[in-house]
């Protein structure tokens, strides 16, 4: 994971329980709350229990920030750009839409930067190779940036099992192979026990958003 990590991905595809986690394990300095297209979960709801973890989340500046549902944006998001030794994980709106707000990061073309995107395969938008590359294509086109990798999250929640998890790798592999685009890792719920086999890095994710869902 490079110094500084975009994520973005369609609503459901998991992107904010990724952002939290990824941040906690690669013990980031920041995450970052860049997600103004659908707030339903927000890194920003989990700012306490990142705090413990040493990192600090940035997102709106108002008064009563935890329950706006508003396109506000603060002037902090380009601290973590200008600390060179600052770790930092921006988490955006899902879709292409979403990547809209990369086009104010123009300027920081030259830093150590990944834009990964996170994939579900059973959420309909990313459901096969062809609607997966054309979401990518769309995503360069409005961000502006190539987007560098990866992120095979493929569950249904507590319903997942290895053999989905490898459902989704054997899709998004494929993807990878005819864009040249690496998969960069795999995450799974971390009460799945069995092992899950792949060449990449993986991930066991605690659900901080989803903790009563079934």
């Amino acid at each position: 994971m490079k110094r500084v990590t975009f994520l973005t991905g369609y609503y459901g595809s998991g992107k904010t329980e990724i952002a939290v986690n990824l941040a906690i394990k690669h013990k980031v300095d920041y995450l970052v709350d860049l997600d103004i297209i659908n707030p339903y979960f927000r890194t920003r709801e989990m700012e306490e229990m990142l705090f413990t973890h040493g990192i600090e989340t940035i997102s709106s500046e108002m008064d009563g920030k935890m329950h706006l549902d508003m396109p506000y944006i603060s002037k902090k998001i380009y601290l973590p750009l200008n600390q060179e030794n600052k770790r930092v994980i921006y988490d955006l709106g899902g879709n292409d839409l979403g990547a809209k707000l990369l086009r104010q990061f123009d300027e920081y073309r030259f830093l150590d930067m990944d834009i990964l995107l996170v994939i579900n395969v059973f959420r309909t938008e990313t459901s096969n190779e062809e609607k997966i590359i054309q979401l990518i294509h769309r995503i360069e086109g409005t961000g502006g940036f190539k987007v560098t990798g990866l992120i095979n999250n493929s569950n249904m929640i507590k319903d997942t099992t290895v053999d989905d998890i490898l459902f989704g790798q054997k899709i998004i592999e494929n993807v990878g192979k005819k864009l040249d685009l690496p998969v960069v890792l795999t995450s799974y719920w971390n009460q799945i026990k069995q092992d899950v086999h792949v060449s990449n890095e993986t991930l066991s994710i605690e659900l901080f958003f989803r903790k009563n869902w079934f």
